[in-house]
């Protein structure tokens, strides 16, 4: 899990107001790195927020802004749109003296003329940027007064199918069972643990309390010690992803003194309850040192376990469910190589060396988990394209000595594994949808775990932290069925429900779900999930199409309280399963959804749009589009080709500037990022990219109405670039429509830490589409 995790996401019980639907797949806390999830996947749709033990788990957010912003209440409103003055620079791409562009820059340079650079400010302090984002959010405010009443409608609906006091699944780890909990009110979870068989709770960090006086407050990692006495923490308090580590004293309550720097945000403990392994960012952001850790000792004497001196790659680490292995990763998405201590054996060790698996080659993908003798591996080796499983001996781990442990199959995509003592059990894809598979070691034979409610639906591994058990806990959601937990005997794989998210007022069977099919400009089938109300939903009627496309990653169906309201109003919600996605296997992404097939994404959610006007869900009147970050792209490039098809659009942190932006090796995420788009900085590159970029490809026609949404502090879709494309669609568009842009000027890429604020925020987001689609709302 230690590089593929990148595509690899779970629910979890929250309040999930999200903007996608992502894969209902678990990183479990032993293998799990935050660093990979939150960084390596780029320009994602997830935000997150983890469970104890140093579990990650994601969740999705739209939003942007807070609805007019502070500063927008207390200078007043102005219904006159900014307008951006014109004070632009010549771009190079290609060789460009003193930078690292890449391999084989192009020369001589080409110069593009950006008129709105001057927007863009890495320190984000420049008076005049800021007055301007300002002055953005006084703008918004006065053109969506109207919709406050609309929005606190919403706001109130989704907060009735929200059990605002709840708990979520306890887990066991060690002699305790973990879990966290929300109290109405307060806008922050309490982690908590109750010794296995005693009612009594300990409280091991409430996040209400260290977010007091902070206006952002996000929780990196929690993670215990072995012997369990000891917590580690990591917060952001900008939402700038660089984290700061805390440690406390479990029973005593007292905060611990450590010399640590600002980090990743992971945290893993070594065997002897002293030991910590964190890694830390370069200039651009990337993880790229390992370093090990003593308690109660000075950074200044922390060893490098390990650097990644190519920018292109990215580092991560984690522990493998047995507690045995440390396990270090570097790569990009399309090469990577694994790296172990043995931690029984050599985790104290004065000085420590990492042992190479296998050595990076070009376009070989691997990741690794522990078994008896063996490490499982999930790879493309061989030319699996939408990988298989193989293993090797941990006495000889390189390539040479791999061997197939299930024989490739093109129709099923291989994710993940995870290994118990005595069970194996296996994640991936088939037809469209996930599956989870019982191996039996000893036969090599996979059986599916089945027998779940709905078809068009999401199934993964939840969390699981005990190495030694014959049960595997497993998540299941759906459109319309809230995420569901359930516990597999891995003796009998006899399934046993345990929890089932509470939804307050929410009747499922008012609800269906389903699976559509588009086909393409080339003919290619491109599948669509779609959820409505069965006694309220009309044709045609409003429709809210969301689409992502890129990374591999997958927008799996999955349960949204926040959706309900929107159904309960007789709008049909879909999203598009296009190229560039995972949802067909890897194939779907990297032969025909990146580089120089980029295009497809575009093409493909136009053509669905496309299809379900054809097919009288909806009219170009009724029809909102929506996606974020990378999402956000699409938006954009589908804007320019036909923006004839929609009446509205919710742009959220939108990557709109691909073209100047991966030609920058100075802004985070570029140089990781070439083995995704291309870099312009090459001549094969550089004029496929300008054709879609969609802050170059801004032109004289008519757009339909915009809601723009960006973060100040967002260090992965930089606040500038949807600030300059806001700025050119003025210029530009030859229609009466509105483009608004909020900013939200104390977050990041993942919007509000606050999970009140987060819900105003997707009330608004609503109301504007409401407004828009539906127009009569109540």
């Amino acid at each position: 899990k230690i590089f593929l995790c990148w595509f690899l996401f779970v629910f979890v019980d929250k309040c999930r107001l999200r903007a996608c639907k992502l894969t209902c797949i678990k990183l479990h806390s032993s293998k799990i790195l935050a660093s990979n999830i939150k960084l390596a996947s780029g320009r994602m749709v997830a935000g997150t927020g983890p469970s104890i033990g140093g579990a990650v788990v994601v969740f999705a957010g739209i939003s942007g802004a807070l609805l007019g912003g502070a500063l927008a209440r207390k200078r007043g409103f102005t219904t006159t749109p900014p307008k951006a003055r014109v004070d632009g620079k010549y771009v190079p791409f290609g060789n460009v003296p003193g930078e690292k562009r890449g391999d084989d820059p192009m020369t001589p340079t080409k110069v593009i003329y950006d008129p709105y650079f001057w927007l863009r400010d890495d320190d984000r302090k420049n008076p005049a940027v800021l007055e301007h984002l300002h002055a953005e959010n006084r703008y918004c405010a006065s053109k969506t007064g109207h919709l406050k009443p609309v929005a606190e409608d919403l706001y109130k609906e989704i907060l009735s199918h929200i059990k605002e006091t709840d708990e979520g699944v306890p887990y066991p780890y060690g002699d305790y069972m973990y879990y966290h909990k929300t109290i109405k009110g307060l806008s922050y979870r309490v982690y908590c643990r109750k010794k296995t068989g005693s009612d009594k709770e300990e409280i091991l960090l409430d996040m209400n309390q260290v977010s007091k006086g902070k206006s952002y407050c996000d929780l990196g990692t929690l993670s215990m010690s072995p012997d369990h006495r000891v917590m580690g923490y990591t917060l952001d308090e900008t939402g700038g992803e660089t984290y700061k580590a805390f440690f406390k004293d479990v029973s005593s309550g007292k905060m611990l003194e450590e010399d640590m720097p600002p980090n990743t945000g992971s945290l893993v403990w070594g065997q002897d309850n002293k030991t910590i392994f964190y890694a830390v960012h370069d200039e651009a952001h990337r993880p790229y040192k390992l370093f090990r850790h003593k308690m109660g000792t000075s950074a200044s004497n922390d060893q490098l376990l390990f650097t990644e001196d190519n920018d292109e790659y990215w580092m991560g680490f984690g522990k493998s469910l047995s507690g045995r292995y440390l396990l270090v990763s570097s790569g990009t998405s399309e090469s990577s190589e694994v790296m172990f201590l043995d931690l029984d054996a050599h985790g104290n060790d004065d000085v420590v060396d990492l042992v190479m698996v296998h050595p990076r080659e070009k376009k070989l993908l691997y990741d690794i988990d522990h078994y008896g003798d063996y490490f499982y591996i999930v790879t493309n080796a061989d030319g699996a394209k939408n990988q298989k499983l193989m293993r090797t001996k941990i006495a000889n781990p390189s390539k040479k000595h791999w061997e197939d442990v299930v024989a490739y199959d093109e129709q099923y995509t291989i994710s993940d594994v995870t290994c118990f003592k005595r069970h194996i059990v296996v994640e991936g894809r088939h037809g469209g949808f996930t599956v989870v598979w019982y191996l039996k070691p000893e036969s090599g034979k996979l059986q599916q775990i089945t027998g779940f409610p709905d078809t068009v639906s999401s199934v993964g591994v939840g969390t699981n932290k005990i190495f030694d058990t014959d049960t595997v806990r497993v998540v299941y959601e759906s459109m319309v069925t809230p995420l569901t937990t359930y516990d597999i005997n891995l003796k009998t794989l006899d399934k046993k429900k345990i929890h089932q998210k509470d939804v307050p007022n929410y009747d499922p069977s008012l609800y269906e779900c389903k699976r559509l099919v588009a086909v393409g400009h080339d003919g290619v089938e491109i599948p669509m999930s779609i959820v409505y109300r069965k006694d309220i939903a009309r044709k045609p009627g409003p429709l809210y199409l969301h689409g992502y496309g890129s990374y591999g990653i997958c927008c799996d169906p999955g349960f949204s309280a926040s959706l309900v309201p929107l159904l309960d109003r007789g709008v049909t919600y879909v999203d598009a399963h296009i190229r560039g996605g995972g949802e067909m296997g890897r194939t779907w992404y990297e032969d025909h959804g990146k580089y120089l097939t980029k295009k497809n994404t575009f093409e493909d959610f136009v053509s669905c749009a496309k299809y379900l006007i054809k097919e009288n869900y909806t009219t170009p009147e009724m029809f909102g589009i929506t996606g974020r970050s990378a999402g956000g792209l699409l938006m954009g490039a589908t804007l320019n080709m036909a923006p004839q098809l929609f009446k509205c659009c919710v742009a959220g942190v939108p990557f709109v500037d691909v073209l100047n932006t991966m030609s920058d090796p100075s802004i985070p995420l570029t140089c990781g990022e070439w083995t995704e788009w291309g870099n312009p900085n090459n001549a094969k590159y550089h004029d496929y990219i300008a054709s879609y970029c969609p802050y170059t490809n801004v032109t004289r026609q008519d757009y339909p109405n915009m809601l723009v949404l960006a973060g100040l502090n967002d260090p992965r879709v930089a606040y500038w670039e949807p600030a300059k494309w806001v700025a050119r669609l003025r210029e530009l568009k030859t229609d009466d429509n509105e483009i608004l842009l909020k900013t939200d000027m104390d977050s990041g890429h993942f919007s509000a830490s606050d999970r009140y604020f987060y819900l105003r925020e997707k009330s608004f987001e609503y109301a504007f589409v409401l407004d828009q689609i539906v127009r009569k709302t109540k």
